[in-house]
Order: structure tokens, then C-alpha cells, then sequence
């Protein structure tokens, strides 16, 4: 069995749980995260992520960008809580901007929550030992 790190093909953009203000506990968020990544790795899929905070502590877009443009992508995965609160709605436009801008040809793909982020791109890419995807 190859042992060796799959070369990153999908990119996960999506907020640092830790860095949403809020009285809330981020660790239940962070651990699903973490599961949800690890699943590629069980498939032989290299993903790196783009986490970014709230806090006012990142450059949105600056962040994304870098992460965008340090490789060809096959598919990025934009996270839920980028995308669904409301409030959000200005953060979301500018993160698929970014993504339409600096990897054009990326299929976009849209997890329901952080432990089926595989499977949200899974519907995009070709996974190694499994029926090809739609991509």
C-alpha cells in the first residue's frame, strides 16, 4: 500500500470555529472538522483547508487568494458556516468570487455539515477506487 501523502487536489475554505466570536464552545466544530478531513485521507484524496476567522484577526481575502492560487484545484469545497447564517450573505459572495477568479476551473462543491465534506466532494472528482464522479 502507498503510504505516501496524496497530492492535495480538493480545497476546503470555511471558518475557524475557534476564531467565531460568540459565547459558544468551538470544539465540538473543530473535532468534526478534523473527522470530516480525515475521511479523504481514508480515500486516497489529498485536501488541504483555508480556515479563516471572524475575529477581524485575517484579510479574507488575502487568506483565500493565497490558498486559491498555491495550486491547481479539482474541486473546492465551500464550508456551511461560510455560507448559510444570513449575516453571512456578503462573506459568501466574496469567497465564490474568489474561487471564480483564482480557480476557474475547480468544480464548486457545498458540504452539509463538517463530517460529509469528503462526500460533498466526492460528487465532483474522480475517487481512487470508486465509480468516477460527475466532475
Amino acid at each position: 500500500m502507498d503510504t505516501k501523502t496524496p497530492i492535495p487536489r480538493v480545497l476546503v475554505i470555511g471558518l475557524d470555529p475557534s476564531r467565531v466570536p460568540g459565547p459558544w464552545d468551538p470544539d465540538s466544530v473543530v473535532d468534526a472538522i478534523a473527522r470530516g478531513i480525515a475521511r479523504f485521507a481514508e480515500h486516497g484524496v489529498g485536501v488541504e483547508t483555508c480556515l479563516f476567522g471572524l475575529d477581524g484577526s485575517d484579510d479574507v481575502e488575502a487568506v483565500v487568494s493565497a490558498a486559491l492560487t498555491s495550486r491547481p484545484w479539482e474541486c473546492v469545497v465551500v464550508g456551511g458556516g461560510v455560507r448559510k447564517p444570513d449575516d453571512q450573505l456578503e462573506l459568501f459572495e466574496q469567497v465564490v468570487n474568489l474561487i471564480r477568479r483564482h480557480a476557474p476551473d475547480a468544480a464548486l462543491a457545498f458540504n452539509r455539515m463538517p463530517l460529509d465534506t469528503f462526500d460533498a466532494a466526492a460528487r465532483w472528482i474522480d475517487v481512487p477506487g470508486e465509480p468516477s464522479g460527475v466532475g
